[in-house]
This record gives C-alpha cells, structure tokens and sequence, in this order.
C-alpha cells in the first residue's frame, strides 16, 4: 500500500511555508559561496522587493527577467508554472506524461539555482496542446487553478507580477498560455479579499500587488519588423543585458544558462553579450510615472516598521566586506539578526532572518553536511548516518547538539568547531514504521486529464515533497544560537567525475513492475512477465495480479524469497481473456511482512538533474484485438525517444535497433520496414548522410514510416522523396472524428479491415505537426479536425517510390502505442505491411 502524507510530514512542510522558501535542493549537496557569492548575498539582505512572474509551463518562463531581478535588482523573483509540462514531448529520453512532468520539474529547479528564482506550481496537469483557453479552463477545474494563483500570491508577496502571455484572446497561441494570464489578471484584485479562498489564512494573509505588467515581445505583433515600427510610447521597457561584475558575466549569459537546462524540450541557448531590451505593457494596479517597473515602490528596509536602523546596519557590513576574510563580518551581521528578532511579526521579517542565517554560515565557511550509508532504505529498516561539520574562521563556533528530524533522536554535544579541523560522527538510526515514501506529492492522490488531486493546503505550489529524514545542527555563534537544517544525501565516488550526490529516500520494501507498459492479445491468451525486486535483505514475499472480471489467470500466486537488498527476479503468469470485456487494467500486487505493496519504482536518471525515484501504481492496460501484420523484419532508428519499437515487438515484429553505422545498403535491404522515430530529423544530425541511403532503400522495394517532425529545425530540407511542406497543424480532441477520404486504400484494409471504432479510445490527441502542403504522387486517406476548425487531411501521408512505399505520418503513435490502444496497433500493422502484399 501506499502510505498517506503523515502528519510528521505536513510539520516539516509547515516549516518550509514559514520561511517561505522554494529552491533546487541541488541534491542535498552543500552549497559553497565563494566571496563574491557572499558580497551578493550580503547585498540582498538590504533589498526588500518581490517580484512573479506567471505563464503557464516549462520552458516559458523569461530567464532574462527572472535573473535581471535576481541578480541585479536583487529581489527576491519567483516563477508560478501552472503546470510541470506534462503533456509535452521529451527529446532527451523516453518519460512522458507523469514521468515527463518529474523531469521538467527538476530542469526548473535547476534553471532556477542558476538564475536566482525560486519556483512554484499549480495543481493543474498539462492535458497537452489546447487551443485556446476556453477549452482550458474546462478541462482544469478554474475555481481551483485560481486558488492555487491567489494562494502563491500570498505566499511571495509580489509587489510587481509580471505575466508571460497576455489575457485576452486576440492573440493566438496556446490556451493554457492565455488561460494562465487571464487567471494571473484575476487573482491580483482576489489575494487582497478576506472573503478570498479564506481557508488559507490559517497560513497567510491577504495581500495586494502595487501593478501588473504583461512581458510583451514582438512574437505578439506578427514578426520583428513590425515590432520595430509600432508605436511603443505606453509600453515599458528594460535593458535586461546589465552586467553583472560579481558574477563575471552578462545577465544574459546567466539566463541563457539557465534556459539550457531545459534540455528535454531541446532548449539549449548560447549565452549572449550587450543591450538587450525587454518590453512591458502595463494591465492593472498603480501605473509607474515614470520608465521603471519598480517606481514609487520603496524596497528598503524602511518598509518595515523599525527597520531602517536594520537597513544601516547592513550597509556598513556591505561596505567593510572583506574578499579575504569574510568571517569579519559576522559580529555585525549577528546584531543585525538580534534587531531583526525583535521586529514585529511579517513576511519581510521571515524572509530576512533566513537569508541572514546563511550569509552568516558563508562568511564562517562553515560546512555541514549529513550523509546515509546508502541510497534508499525502507520504513522500519536501520540506516547509518554519517555527519560532518567544520567551521573555516576564527569566529568561536559551538555545536551543542544534533537532532534527527521525525526522529525523537538527538546527539547532545558539547563541542568548539576550532578552525579548520572536522568533527565527523556516525550513527545509526530506525526509520519510523509510518515514515512516508519519497515522491513527488502531486501522484500520490491519484489524478485526472486535468488537475492533479493534493488535499494538503501547505503542500500546494510546491516543487518537491519536503525530504523525510533531516539533521538539525543547534550551532552558538557569538552567545547566539542559530539552527540549520540539512537534508540527508547519498554520495559516492564515481572514478572517471569525482563526488555525485543523490538524494536520500524512503521507498517500499519491495517494488512489482510488468515488462511493458501495456499487453496486446492477439489470442486469448499469452505470459505476462513481472519483475519484482527487493528493498530490503531477507526478503520474502508473494507476487500475484489481478485482472477484469472474467480473465483467469494462471498460477494464483508465487512465492519469492531474495537473500540481498537490491536483487530482483522475472516471474511469469498466464493470463487468458474471456467473455465481453476485451480491455482494462492488469494489477501486480507483492506481500512482504502482512503489508501489500502494489508500486513500481520509476527512476528517472540524467546528469543536468538529481536523480528522482518515482513511485506509481503497478498496472499495466490489456486489449485483446485482432490483428495481423506482413512485415515482420523491422528496422528502428531512434529519434528523440519513445517505446514505439516494444509496441512493434507485441506485433510480433523482430525489431532491431539501427545505429548509424548500419546504414549501408546491405544491411538495409534486409529490412521489411524501417520505421524513424519521433523528431529524428529534429535530433539526428546524422540523417544528413544518411537519407540517400533511405530514399535508395525505399526506391528499391522497401517501406519507410517516417513519424512526426517539428516543422522548423530539420537537418535534412527534403524528408521525403516528393514536394511535401510540415506545419504546426494539430489535433488535440482524441474524441475528434476521423474520415477516410480514400476507404479502398490499402493502408485502411490490408491486411487489417480498419472502422471508426478503430480511432476510439486515442490519448491525449490525435497528431501534430501535420503537413499542410504535399505533392501529387502523395496519398492522404484521412482527414480529421478539432471542433470548429477545418478540415486537416496532413495526418497521414503515403506515395509509392520506386519499388517501394514512403509513409510520413503525424499521428501520435509514440503516445497511442505505448497506451494499449488497438486501432493504433492495427493501423501501424497496415503501415508496416504496405510493402508486403
């Protein structure tokens, strides 16, 4: 079972709400400031502004923007992405959906530790392309996706919100885009009323942004050109190419670095240098007088009642800084915390008192660092942990004592951090019976096409679940005591980079996962495999599945018993269909120690990213169909990524892998197909020498399946043998009707009679990226279109070549394939056996 969010956990997140912070945790790998990282940061103890910046997923935000307030405006920024990106595609590996949306999660986290930003969400699930935000706040629930807007709002405090997009329909672009700006353009006014979502103010208080700007650009006025001609007297504007001289660099090589973390969406950006002005359209509260956004807001310590003698305090520190000896000047910045304490309550004070907490541990070089044995352990298992502290000044430093967050454990010390010299300690520690598993918050409630379900208030908005298992250092500086949290990592040596660091988790004692994502039944029966692995030694357990009502299957259960942590083993059932019901879900369920577990871990691993363990149900969609296909020698040459080839495997294809150094032609003719994946002419710079070899391949009898194409970016002009143009032409309704315009053609008979109910049950949409200008010799069998719209017949492409057939195709195979859907496998069948008559 999975476990609920205990209240232990919604303690911690408590904790993380008050100081109202939300950053990339790096892994949980210690931060170490160099001295100009330090002067900045004793710089923005004396700045008091707060800016948002809203759109709509990953990948939108303006980096430029956020690090420009980051670094040399030095407010504190934050971006509210309404969505993880779910829906989007993914060129740097096979997640999608769930699984994408970790991935974009964590690349904005680690933008957001190059920039300056922190970084928030809404509940909402990214159902993929909408156009147009009508259609997007149907399938979101508003009322909630609004409430989650407010509640950031309170939360960070904004004097300045700043949206991506504008909020109003005459210009065409995404819905979730428009939508996002359009509820941004709402919650300004809702966040200062009591009567405003008033369950929140257990943890917040109403507030009201000074104005309200809309990051405007030419993309919105047809093209650069006409940008450059229009009036531009009521916009505002901004040179977001400043320099920053503490960091050695431009503020728009720093965002440009940031922007390349977007690696999965293919954004990788050269850093450039010089002016680089930003334009704003103003859209609601207290319009500047003058040029600047921030006019007429005082972003000083004066703000604050009894602060100004906080804020020259602070200017001293800034100017006496000392590069070579930073610890100076910590006795100053010790009576600035003092006078800060005293102040009354408010978000500026909690703020400022856990910024200043660490500039203090940066000007000691002091590090502290808590470590696991290993990199996961199950509730109720022992773990050893190991702790290092080691302060780098002059400045006495007393450790008095270490607690074990959730714990009840506590190392009472009595100890001198003297200069330069290390304390270790190890212990060993029992994780609570109840200690909840590590993962993303936001697939624990289960979810639906358009909001993810997060009952917890204080965990709404935020990137990642609080960690479980945390060290607290109880620390004397001066006569004061200060404590610092630190969450526990696992590093090991890695040879050939050095030190890499992993978060710690809590998983299940055992995971249970199929060996596909879905199961075509071609006959009324077939094995299934289950890999089943333990997180624990000495395990043992029974693995048994469930199936729709009707199927049987075979045997009932099986015993397992594994002597390591870390081992796993295959097991096989035979599973046979019966009576009405051709589709549904199969269920793996394992027992260890009376507790039933029915979770498969999902790791998600890239070097730009920390690794992420991501649980999710352990089931897997069955469909039994008829089908058959003639070509059984396929040939796969990956593209961005996808599962498309163990869908052909189900088919009972023999799918080998192509690499480029297959690409002769007596390696190819062997071939009754070859099949490219998504976006290779996108990613795959070397189908410029390859595609002569393709087009003779399909010249001389063979079949060439070419799948979606960003129509911009190609590496090869000409992807097909005749005259064909791509566009962004999509259509997102999976319900929309599909018409065969050419019902004799064979890609629509042979050797599989295909019907309407073959285009039932589609995820997420139909295609993108269709052609929308193709040659004569092409062949379009079909034609669909979202509701209202016209007629898109650019789906599938077919034309004979030579001996041969070349197929392009926008269909969204890679999404339909890998969900079980049955009229996808029978037309992808027809298009692999168009060759094979």
């Amino acid at each position: 079972m999975m476990h609920s969010t205990q209240s232990i956990l919604i303690r911690h997140v408590l904790l993380l709400i008050t100081l109202l912070f939300s950053v990339a945790a790096l892994a949980q790998k210690p931060v170490k400031p160099n001295a100009s990282d330090i002067l900045q940061s004793i710089k923005k103890l004396n700045v008091l502004g707060s800016v948002l910046y809203v759109a709509a997923h990953p990948d939108d935000e303006n980096q430029r923007f956020i690090s420009y307030c980051s670094n040399e405006k030095l407010y504190n920024v934050s971006y509210l992405s309404l969505t993880r990106g779910d829906g989007g595609q993914n060129l740097i590996g096979p997640e999608l959906r769930e699984l994408l949306g970790v991935l974009r999660t964590e690349e904005l986290l680690m933008a957001r530790s190059v920039d300056g930003g922190k970084q928030y969400f809404s509940r909402a699930n990214d159902f993929g392309f909408s156009k147009n935000p009508d259609e997007t706040l149907q399938i979101w629930d508003k009322d909630a996706v609004l409430s989650d807007v407010v509640w950031t709002i309170r939360k960070t405090q904004p004097d300045v919100i700043v949206n991506r997009f504008f909020h109003d329909k005459k210009y065409e672009t995404h819905g979730h885009h428009t939508a996002s700006a359009m509820l941004s353009v709402e919650a300004f006014d809702l966040a200062a009323k009591t009567d405003a979502y008033p369950a929140q103010f257990e943890y917040v208080k109403p507030w009201q942004p000074k104005r309200q700007f809309f990051n405007t650009s030419w993309w919105f006025y047809g093209g650069r050109d006409a940008f450059d001609k229009m009036d531009k007297s009521k916009l505002f504007s901004a040179d977001l190419g400043v320099y920053l001289p503490l960091k050695g660099k431009s503020n728009t090589e720093v965002a440009a670095e940031a922007r390349s973390m977007h690696r999965c969406q293919g954004f990788g950006s050269i850093g450039e240098r010089g002016e680089s002005v930003d334009w704003f359209d103003f859209i609601k509260g207290e319009r500047p007088k003058t040029n600047d956004l921030f006019e007429g807001i005082n972003t000083t310590w004066t703000r604050v009642e009894g602060g100004a003698k906080i804020g020259k305090l602070l200017g001293k520190v800034e100017k006496q800084f000392n590069p070579n000896n930073p610890a100076a000047s910590v006795p100053d910045l010790i009576k600035a915390m003092q006078m800060i304490k005293t102040l009354p309550d408010s978000y500026w004070k909690v703020v400022k008192l856990a910024e200043i907490k660490q500039v203090i541990k940066s000007c000691l070089g002091l590090y502290l660092e808590a470590t696991a044995s290993e990199p996961s352990a199950a509730p109720g298992d022992m773990v050893t942990i190991r702790v290092e502290a080691i302060n780098r000044s002059n400045i006495p430093v007393a450790l008095s004592a270490l607690q074990y967050v959730h714990l009840n454990k506590d190392t009472v010390l009595a100890l001198n951090l003297v200069n330069n010299k290390a304390f270790k300690l190890e212990k060993k520690i029992k994780l609570p019976e109840n200690a909840p598993f590590t993962g993303p918050y936001w697939l624990q409630q289960g979810f639906n096409e358009g909001m993810y379900t997060v009952p917890e208030q204080v965990l709404r908005g935020l990137p990642e679940t609080p960690r479980f298992l945390s060290v607290r250092w109880s620390i004397t500086i001066a006569g004061e005591a200060i404590e610092y949290d630190s969450d526990v990592a696992y590093k090991i040596e890695e040879p050939a980079i050095g030190e890499i660091w992993r978060p710690f988790e809590v998983l299940p004692a055992a995971f249970v996962e199929f060996d596909q994502p879905s199961y075509l039944f071609t006959n009324n029966s077939r094995d299934i495999g289950v890999r089943f692995k333990a997180n624990r030694e000495n395990l043992r357990g029974y693995v048994s599945l469930t199936a729709p009502d009707g199927w049987t299957v075979t045997p009932s259960e099986v015993p397992v018993q594994f002597k390591n942590k870390g081992e796993e083993k295959t097991l096989f059932f035979t599973v046979t269909t019966a009576g009405s019901i051709n589709a549904g879900r199969i269920n793996a369920l394992v027992r260890v120690d009376n507790q039933d577990f029915s979770l498969k871990m999902v790791p998600i691993k890239y070097d730009h990213i920390p690794q992420q363990s991501v649980l999710l149900p352990a089931n897997a969609r069955a469909a039994r169909t008829d089908i058959s296909v003639k070509a059984k020698n396929i040939g796969y040459y990956m593209g961005a990524g996808d599962d498309v080839p163990n869908a052909l495997r189900q088919m009972g294809c023999n799918v080998t892998l192509l690499e480029d150094k297959d690409f002769e032609q007596k390696n190819l003719k062997k071939f009754d197909a070859i099949v490219l994946g998504i976006r290779a002419y996108n990613t795959k710079e070397a189908l410029i020498q390859h595609q002569t070899k393709l087009m003779e391949y399909t010249e001389q009898g063979g079949t060439l399946i070419v799948q979606y194409n960003n129509n911009f970016d190609l590496f090869v002009e000409k992807v097909a043998p005749f005259p064909m143009k791509l566009a962004r032409t999509r259509v997102t309704d999976e319900r929309s009707e599909v018409r065969f315009l050419l019902p004799e053609h064979p890609v629509l008979n042979t050797p599989n009679k295909l019907t309407a109910a073959d285009f039932n049950n589609w995820v997420q949409e139909r295609g993108l990226y269709f052609a929308s200008e193709w040659d004569a010799k092409f062949a379009a069998p079909i034609s669909c279109n979202d509701p209202g719209e016209k007629a898109a017949d650019g789906a599938l492409l077919i034309a004979p070549y030579g001996k041969g057939q070349y197929v392009y195709t926008s269909l969204s195979f890679f999404r339909e394939l890998p969900a079980g859907v049955p009229g996808a496998y029978r037309l992808f069948a027809n298009m692999l056996s168009l060759g094979n008559k």
